[in-house]
């Protein structure tokens, strides 16, 4: 079992400081869960915690790498499994402090009561995609997935990525506005946004299964209180709220990244 993995099992007991404050940067997919679990545990834990967001990977200011790198200050880093694994190589993570949180698929949205197109196969997907005026897709690993993997294994990638629109978490946003006939992103993501309606998970064969992960930032300050909160996250308690957002809960667990 990964060390800290072991670590958080005591962590929901440790002592903390009634005046801790923990800082959180989240990523869109696992925003969700977060937001309605967070209040439970500022109740409980007594600790106050403030919540920043940035994208997993990419370019541009707002990546949690680019806010790291300017000097931003967190104590816990909550984001898809290939970021925070860059973060590591970049040795902006307390070493042996990450661990699996939740994993979700992804999923294609509509604007809130309009038809829903049929993506349960292969084909039907790529169909809708070459269809669509314009399709939004996160800016961060689903969409860099998406655009370098999906589309070009499909053949489309001449057609559909000019026509793409990377937007991060507006990305529901455009699907909802109708700025996007359909957005394909984290399912996590999609019920978790207003206006839109979820159509269904695209096709085992394209999919990307994208574990969500969480870590201590390098020079925490708030080292106890950080991990209580990984613990509440990752803990049995935790679970319904996880599933019922699309998620599958992977309670602190590894696998092989």
């Amino acid at each position: 079992m990964h060390a800290f993995a072991i670590a958080i099992v005591g962590a929901l007991l440790m002592p903390v400081a009634a005046s801790a404050q923990v800082k959180v940067i989240i990523s869109g997919g696992f925003s969700g869960p977060y937001e309605k679990l967070l209040p439970e545990f500022q109740r409980t834990s007594g600790i106050t915690v403030t919540t920043g967001s940035g994208a997993s990977q990419g370019t541009g200011p707002q990546t949690i790498a680019a806010q790291l790198a300017a000097g931003a200050v967190f104590d816990v880093v909550i984001c898809s499994r290939e970021g925070l694994d860059e973060l590591i190589a970049a040795k902006k993570i307390m070493p042996g402090t990450d661990v699996d949180v939740a994993m979700a698929p992804l999923g294609v949205a509509v604007r809130a009561g309009a038809p829903k197109p049929d993506v349960s196969t292969v084909e039907a997907f790529k169909q809708l995609m070459l269809k669509s005026r314009t399709v939004a897709v996160p800016a961060s690993t689903g969409g860099i997935f998406l655009m370098k993997e999906v589309f070009p294994k499909l053949g489309i990638a001449d057609k559909v990525n000019v026509k793409a629109t990377p937007r991060g978490s507006g990305a529901t946003a455009m699907v909802a506005a109708g700025e996007a006939d359909v957005g394909v992103l984290p399912v996590s993501e999609i019920l978790h946004a207003k206006g839109v309606d979820f159509v269904g998970v695209i096709a085992d064969e394209i999919q990307l299964h994208q574990p969500f992960a969480a870590a201590l930032v390098q020079g925490s300050k708030e080292v106890a209180g950080a991990k209580k909160l990984i613990a509440f996250l990752t803990s049995e308690n935790a679970a319904p709220t996880i599933k019922a957002g699309g998620m599958a809960p992977l309670h602190g667990k590894r696998g092989a990244h």
